[in-house]
């Protein structure tokens, strides 16, 4: 059973009393909860286990490239006619040079095959004629055999008959060898005038270059070693670039007149078999 008290007055006062007592018990317990609550609703979710992160996402190094102030193209930039005329002229040397032993070694590679095909097909033809014939057109095998045929069927005339016809054989076909040697000799005086000149006018542009560059330190009046060691190292580069330009030349040079020898050997031979098959032949024939 509840109480109630007997006045109103005095029982609203005390349910009054009551409540305030109530209200001030409670509200700082309200106000923690208010408190809490926005914090808990701001606060962010536990974070989920860190993840490998994709390379895709991963920081990249850039590698800062400075230019070199003292390279190739900063010594073209500076030179004057003078230096700029030697790099075209080394320039020039080196493509000459390279050119001569391409090719070069293309027509000695083009006689070798012929010579192949001359010892597999020449010597077992009936008669030197035929065997001529089955050599390639505008070959030096085929060329010393028509050359030894031409001279040995065509020994008339006034001042011809006073050589004997086995001078005559032979001075024909040592002229086609002759000739053969010629042309395989040259163009290797290009390499042999590059090879050794090649590292003087390199020289030649290094002296002019360190030239023109202690005059500019000497006119700006400062001498230190970052001042001196840029344009002379400049200029150090023409010998570098003749070098390059003259040892390809000088190798060259060596290797295609090593070549040309066991070429020349093979030739010499053959102009002496034709020289003795035609002599043997004109014997025969004169018996």
């Amino acid at each position: 059973m509840f109480w109630f008290p007997r006045r109103p007055a005095a029982a609203m006062a005390a349910a009054a009393f009551v409540i305030v007592n109530v209200i001030g018990v409670l509200a700082p317990a309200f106000a923690q909860d208010a408190a809490k609550a926005p914090a808990a609703a701001d606060a962010p979710a536990p974070a989920a286990p860190a993840a490998a992160t994709p390379a895709a996402f991963m920081p990249t190094v850039t590698k800062e490239v400075v230019e070199n102030p003292y390279g190739f193209a900063a010594a073209w930039r500076q030179a004057d006619i003078v230096g700029k005329s030697t790099f075209i002229l080394l320039g020039i040397m080196s493509m000459a040079s390279w050119y001569v032993i391409f090719v070069k070694l293309w027509e000695q590679q083009r006689i070798i095959k012929e010579g192949a095909q001359m010892r597999s097909t020449f010597w077992k033809a009936t008669s030197l004629r035929d065997g001529a014939t089955q050599l390639k057109q505008g070959s030096a095998y085929r060329y010393i055999a028509e050359t030894g045929i031409e001279a040995n069927e065509h020994h008339e005339g006034t001042l011809t008959e006073n050589v004997d016809l086995n001078s005559w054989v032979t001075m024909s076909v040592q002229r086609a060898v002759d000739a053969v040697n010629s042309r395989m000799q040259s163009g290797l005086a290009v390499l042999a005038t590059v090879g050794s000149t090649a590292p003087f006018v390199g020289l030649f542009g290094t002296v002019w270059g360190i030239y023109h560059a202690l005059t500019a330190i000497g006119i700006a009046g400062q001498a230190s070693l970052d001042k001196v060691a840029g344009p002379v190292g400049e200029a150090l580069i023409m010998t570098a670039l003749g070098l390059a330009v003259a040892v390809p030349a000088v190798m060259g040079y060596n290797w295609l007149l090593r070549r040309n020898k066991l070429v020349m050997d093979s030739v010499r031979a053959f102009g002496g078999d034709v020289h003795g098959v035609l002599m043997g032949k004109a014997a025969k024939a004169s018996r």
